[in-house]
């Protein structure tokens, strides 16, 4: 993970590309983004993980 100066010189980097105004609206967005991906990638795992226990509870020949 980050330690505590990587967040900050990434915060600072942050605050000067797209300065004070902007900032907030590109990181709500940002956020939105991960929580898509996350909720995802959960929901692929989950398919996998239901696929997985049919083909376990199949009979085999």
């Amino acid at each position: 993970m980050f330690s505590v100066p990587d967040v900050l010189v990434l915060s600072v980097i942050a605050l000067l590309l797209f300065g004070p105004d902007r900032l907030p609206k590109v990181m709500r967005q940002a956020g939105r983004v991960m929580r898509d991906v996350q909720n995802t990638s959960h929901a692929f795992i989950a398919e996998m993980e239901r696929a997985a226990d049919l083909d376990e509870d199949a009979p085999k020949d």
